[in-house]
């Protein structure tokens, strides 16, 4: 039931980027609350963010913390994911599978996700219900009964789980080895689910030093949206999270930084099991958190232009007049704590080469950043993006989602509130200098997935 985050082909472009079923785009979704937003912080240094919609009667309540994979120790890679899971075990208050179960029984549903910046715990339900998710979120932030048995029984569970969706597919075992390729120095190079060898040495030590260290209101955001007022939340979060004892103090994150890439890098896996072969090209490239002032916006707008669609240029030049390719995307992740990740995909049509469907993409880009785009091409990718945030306000989930991820990785309600407005100022000039600045073909790493037999074309 628990879910992992990553930056693969289905995480980057299913509908511009969504991270296994929970990390949005900041471009794809923006939060249009029915009421203003409230935020506030509780005296254990807790941050709480209400976001009201009063459309249905309904609320997704979230705790969101400020860890994930790329803050693991060194040596000790898949323990943020490892610990996600030994959440829903035992506390000192109620029993393994009791939160489960009480979530069923009402109707709702519930579950959890680990990226490389933060850790996510999310229960949707009714209304009245909330002071009961409240009070099972604050009795596994620090009340987890942990033994070895429990923690070995569960090491299994995330070491299939590994062999299940990594060591068994092979599309997920390149992205895993082209990321490893891209960042040559931040920890994104790690799988956010670990490896193996690594993981097979967790223990019960591990997971407590982990608990004790990041488990903690003041490493924590509450995010509640839906059918609620804020001064009821501030109240339950006071009752429940509020009586949790501060944390140690963290120091800030700050990780390794990439050097600059001086070479192209090619990684290729072939499988008797692809009946189809596929291509991405990566690129590292700023966050909202590491850009200059409206970079990553011009980066998002670029992502949409080259490949976000079936207006796309890509789309509209190798599928719609060439024929030569069967599917193509590009995507941006712009909420991260590091510099990000930029992507192009495609997978050829018919007999149409690899190699013709490589080349026409880098053309595409290699026209963006010669030549630049249009005031109107410009205008419809920013129309799409508008029209994109009024549909995502139809799904309360998106509005938590997007508030989590934002203020986990340095961003701000501010920033979320102001983000339209920043697309909106987004120049042509200002797209062409980051396809120039950072789509450098020169400097690309490029995925190679081939069927066994096509290994040597």
């Amino acid at each position: 039931m628990k879910a992992l985050g990553n930056w693969p082909r289905r995480a980057l472009l299913a509908a511009s980027f969504t991270v296994l079923l929970a990390m949005p785009t900041f471009a794809e979704q923006a939060p249009v609350p029915t009421s203003p937003v409230s935020e506030f912080t509780l005296g254990n240094g807790m941050q709480v963010v209400v976001v009201p919609d009063h459309r249905s009667p309904i609320v997704t309540h979230m705790v969101w913390y400020k860890v994930g994979s790329a803050d693991e120790p060194p040596g000790k890679s898949g323990i943020a994911h490892f610990f996600e899971h030994l959440m829903f075990k035992a506390t000192g208050n109620h029993a393994a599978g009791e939160l489960d179960k009480a979530v069923a029984d009402i109707g709702g549903n519930d579950n959890a996700f680990t990226s490389y910046d933060y850790t996510a715990f999310h229960e949707t339900v009714p209304p009245q219900a909330l002071s009961q998710m409240m009070a099972f979120e604050a009795a596994r932030m620090r009340n987890l009964v942990l033994s070895d048995e429990v923690v070995a029984t569960e090491r299994d569970v995330v070491l299939e789980e590994r062999r299940m969706r990594i060591d068994n597919d092979p599309q997920a075992q390149l992205d895993e080895a082209v990321l490893a390729t891209l960042f040559m120095n931040q920890p994104y190079r790690i799988p956010v689910i670990g490896w193996m060898q690594e993981m097979q040495q967790l223990n019960r030590v591990d997971a407590k030093a982990f608990y004790d260290r990041y488990y903690a209101p003041n490493n924590a955001v509450l995010i509640v949206a839906g059918d609620v007022e804020a001064e009821a939340v501030r109240k339950l979060a006071e009752e429940s999270f509020g009586k949790i004892p501060r944390g140690p103090d963290l120091p800030p994150r700050i990780r390794p930084k990439e050097p600059q890439k001086t070479t192209r890098r090619t990684v290729t896996l072939s499988d008797a099991r692809v009946s189809v072969p596929s291509f991405s090209m990566q690129w590292v490239v700023p966050s909202y958190n590491t850009a200059k002032p409206g970079e990553a916006e011009a980066i998002d707008l670029l992502g949409e232009i080259l490949g976000g669609g079936t207006r796309s240029r890509l789309y509209q030049e190798l599928i719609v007049k060439k024929g030569i390719a069967a599917s193509v995307n590009a995507g941006f992740q712009g909420r991260a704590l590091d510099d990000s990740v930029f992507a192009v995909y495609a997978t050829p049509r018919g007999e149409a080469k690899l190699a013709d469907v490589e080349a026409a993409v880098g053309a595409e880009i290699e026209r963006i950043a010669r030549d630049g785009i249009s005031a109107e091409e410009l205008d419809r990718a920013k129309a799409r993006y508008v029209r994109s945030m009024i549909f995502a306000r139809d799904r309360q989930d998106s509005m938590a989602n997007i508030y989590g991820s934002t203020l986990t990785t340095g961003g701000t309600v501010t920033d979320i509130n102001e983000w339209p407005d920043r697309v909106r100022k987004v120049t042509a000039e200002e797209v062409k200098a980051a396809a120039a600045r950072y789509l450098v073909l020169d400097r690309v790493v490029t995925g190679y997935l081939l069927p066994k037999t096509q290994a040597e074309n």
